[in-house]
């Protein structure tokens, strides 16, 4: 093509369009034309019919309805000819509506995605009394460094009465946004009334060494929809941190529980008391922890020789003991004996803080009235049960 020289070069709309594209997603596209279909002036495109439609037509319209019909159309079609701007708009536009609309089938419409998914399992183990959660992975985190990652943990909480007594925890994972922790954490004295009414909480949060970590978003599974003894799989989408229910009943906090077994020893003619371990107990000290220790009682004891005393465990909430102790006693007398023991945390300088208790014996109720009926009947048998502390002082005891 020859040009005369200061002649400006001529450009269709087509061309101009492909080369001043308008902004925007780019979509798949056989032909760049699909975007301007070209009509013979006067006559408007084709109405496609609608699929399944039968039935004779409408009546007609008059010569003047048909022909404003027909020029607004061709009016409406050419200035997109002629103004390129206004068509790319239209273009965009129509895009625009197509990205608008959200994907049933995936979640990238939904807000919470942007926090993350957490892929997790649960298993309430029966016999145990424990809650076994097992923290896989997670995927797509949101960014909370400067670095555009994060440095990720996961925490779990029981509910209700969320506090450090009943936190675990996994190890931090740094720069990530794809962890992967293939931890186990369990929750020992977890009872079939726990799994009815309690609920867990797990939250992702990242690890800061300067300053407070940060919350980037949680999920929350009632327990009662698991099934005793059976591994539960989730793969969930992190939420925006719910809000804690502080108008809980006072009735309902705990200050712990405590794992004991029972067993009379028929060739030595003992009880043999184990203080095995406690779970969730109540902090008392100010860094949120205590410092706990058990002491145990047969009552009555006229000779005050039955006190036995465990060791102090320094600053955890879930001790291990392991512990035994030996009462010299006839088996027949066990009817008359009650057994009292005694969660205490240890201060150095002050007096010691109680934290719980619990009686077991033939004046007792419920788990415990049973847990010694169940030691009596059966002779040389190890007897175990968790059994939970309550904030009354057994016996009228002091440290």
């Amino acid at each position: 093509m020859t040009q005369r020289k200061g002649e400006k070069p001529t450009i269709s709309i087509q061309e101009h369009m492909a080369i001043d594209v308008c902004p925007g997603p780019i979509q798949p596209i056989k032909q760049i034309s699909d975007y301007f279909p070209r009509y013979p002036r006067g006559l408007p495109p084709a109405a496609p019919q609608q699929a399944g439609h039968a039935g004779p037509p409408g009546p007609a319209l008059s010569r003047s309805t048909s022909t404003s019909a027909a020029s607004s159309t061709a009016e409406s079609e050419r200035p997109n000819e002629d103004k390129p701007d206004r068509a790319c708009a239209s273009a965009s536009s129509q895009a625009g509506r197509r990205d608008e609309e959200p994907d049933v089938e995936g979640y990238d419409s939904d807000d919470s995605t942007t926090l993350g998914t957490l892929e997790f399992s649960l298993q309430y183990d029966q016999e145990n009394n424990a809650l076994n959660c097992t923290i896989n992975k997670a995927k797509g985190l949101k960014p909370m460094d400067h670095n555009g990652l994060s440095d990720p943990y996961v925490k779990l909480h029981l509910l209700p009465g969320a506090s450090k007594a009943n936190k675990l925890r996994t190890k931090t994972l740094h720069n990530t946004l794809n962890p992967v922790w293939s931890e186990t954490l369990t929750y020992y004295g977890i009872t079939d009334e726990d799994m009815v009414r309690k609920t867990l909480r797990i939250s992702v949060c990242d690890e800061d060494k300067f300053r407070h970590n940060e919350f980037i978003g949680e999920t929350r599974i009632p327990l009662k929809k698991l099934k005793p003894n059976q591994v539960k799989n989730f793969n969930n989408c992190l939420e925006k941190q719910l809000p804690v229910n502080k108008t809980e009943d006072k009735s309902l906090e705990e200050r712990g529980r405590i794992m004991i077994s029972l067993k009379y020893n028929t060739l030595k003619s003992c009880l043999v008391v184990g203080i095995i371990r406690c779970a969730h107990l109540a902090a008392m000290d100010a860094n949120g922890f205590s410092d706990p220790y058990v002491k145990t009682y047969l009552k009555p004891d006229e000779n005050k020789k039955s006190k036995h005393k465990t060791a102090v465990k320094k600053k955890t909430l879930n001790p291990e003991f392991n512990e035994e102790f030996c009462y010299d006693i006839k088996y027949a007398d066990l009817t008359k004996k009650t057994l009292e023991v005694t969660v205490w945390d240890y201060d150095i300088g002050k007096s010691n803080d109680f934290i719980g208790g619990v009686s077991l014996g033939i004046n007792a109720n419920g788990e415990r009235l049973k847990h010694w009926f169940d030691c009596l009947k059966n002779k040389d048998k190890k007897i175990e049960r968790w059994h939970t502390l309550t904030n009354e002082l057994p016996g009228s005891l002091n440290d």
